[in-house]
């Protein structure tokens, strides 16, 4: 599969998605069994990192497809001002603070139904974002955020790490 430039871009993404694909973006792969295989679930490619701005479009997208979400968990060192709650179309998000990495975020929808999603950092080119997210959404995928990100060029590996 290649783009409009001849490049190759990995994974099965359908053409629609990647002709539309722009930051504000989620990407999900939904398994309806009990125990899901990989290291994540979906991938995410905001548009900034502005929580009030961000949050609201991509618990929308989950809603309509997993049901009400009642957290997100994130890293509150990689975001701009984070709330404890956000209101969303009347609901309240509790917004939790872990040091998960500014790669990542992790969706409650119930007591303890969770989602791992990649966060693709908002200023990485369409190319590299397209890569990252089919990589994210591999099934039986093992790779970490961070290794999708290095590998695909839509991240920067962290000092001290360098091959």
């Amino acid at each position: 599969m290649s783009d409009e430039t001849g490049a190759a871009l990995p994974g099965p993404l359908p053409d629609r998605f990647r002709q539309a694909a722009k930051p504000g973006t989620a990407l999900l792969r939904l398994e309806t069994t009990q125990s899901r295989e990989g290291a994540l679930d979906g991938a995410w490619w905001p548009r900034s990192r502005n929580v009030g701005a961000e949050l609201p479009g991509l618990v929308r997208a989950l809603t309509e497809h997993l049901g009400s979400v009642v957290s997100i968990g994130l890293d509150a060192e990689a975001w701009d001002d984070v709330p404890a709650r956000l209101l969303v179309d009347g609901r309240s998000v509790h917004i939790d603070r872990y040091p998960v990495g500014d790669d990542t975020v992790i969706v409650t929808r119930g007591d303890r139904d969770h989602f791992s999603l990649l966060v693709v950092p908002p200023q990485t080119s369409r190319e590299a974002a397209l890569a990252a997210m089919a990589r994210a959404v591999e099934a039986g995928g093992t790779d970490s955020a961070r290794q999708i990100l290095v590998t695909t060029g839509s991240g920067s590996e962290p000092p001290g790490e360098a091959t």
